[in-house]
């Protein structure tokens, strides 16, 4: 199923499969399918949000609610995801990525229906997903969208992973970080396709990652940054590259004063 997946990304698969497998033994799969067919909400539209926002001259900005990470360790003592989601929304977020992943990350499933109630944001589901039964699990809690990793998932698990969200109504996020891997993304009819600046076999970033790869882009998908922006001239520079929409994190949960750091990123 992986095909040369870096170390860390294997330990967090091994993992995963781990915790699928222990999932679906306390929550069957129909379960999760009679709580989709039983909501009553229905998805928010994530890539339609970020469209919007990009066409509009705004800064699409998908603001992540994030504790830590296996390279950052803890990023943020007093962390309340609530808290951070209410903080992102009144200060122009355009959508919000959600860390689910609890032994790297640090996160958890439930944020994403705790932070439903309470924003009216669309949602990504930000985790590892190695088994169908993550998509379904990800729309029974409150997602609007998932996010696959082209390196630890092969072309036929996109193809069918991507199929599955679509016939629950789940946007989906590809991410890719090299030339093999955008090949392999364009090969799907994945729209919103994300490069993630950082390099998860060295943990280095690098930025100039996302001019490198927007050139392969068609004109018809969407381009998400992801890693290592902190400042505007960060935000400018990958909006000459290509990017349409920037998923930030680390750069916001780090400071004091979240909301104001957000307001200094949209603003041009």
């Amino acid at each position: 199923m992986t095909i040369d997946t870096p170390d860390i990304l294997k330990k967090i698969v091994v993992r995963k499969q781990e915790e699928v497998a222990s999932a679906k033994y306390t929550v069957p799969i129909s379960e999760l399918k009679s709580r989709i067919s039983e909501m009553e909400d229905v998805p928010r539209g994530f890539e339609r949000h970020l469209r919007e926002a990009a066409a509009s001259g705004w800064t699409a900005v998908i603001a992540e609610v994030k504790k830590g990470s296996p390279s950052k360790g803890v990023i943020r003592e007093d962390f309340d995801p609530l808290e951070i989601a209410g903080i992102y929304q009144n200060n122009g977020a355009t959508c919000l990525s959600v860390l689910t992943d609890e032994q790297f990350f640090l996160g958890h499933l439930s944020y994403l229906a705790l932070i439903r109630e309470m924003v009216s944001l669309p949602l990504l589901r930000k985790d590892f997903i190695c088994d169908p039964y993550q998509i379904f699990e990800a729309r029974a809690a409150g997602a609007d969208a998932i996010l696959l990793i082209a390196s630890m998932l092969d072309l036929n698990k996109l193809l069918e992973f991507h199929a599955v969200a679509k016939e629950i109504r789940l946007d989906v996020l590809l991410e890719v970080h090299d030339e093999a891997e955008m090949e392999k993304a364009l090969k799907t009819d994945c729209t919103l396709i994300g490069v993630n600046n950082r390099n998860l076999r060295t943990f280095e970033t690098d930025l100039g990652t996302t001019g490198r790869l927007s050139r392969m882009m068609p004109a018809d998908r969407f381009l998400v940054t992801e890693s290592g922006i902190s400042n505007r001239s960060d935000i400018n520079r990958l909006a000459a590259d290509g990017a349409q929409a920037y998923l930030i994190g680390e750069s916001m949960i780090r400071e004091a004063d979240i909301g104001l750091k957000l307001r200094e990123l949209l603003t041009p």
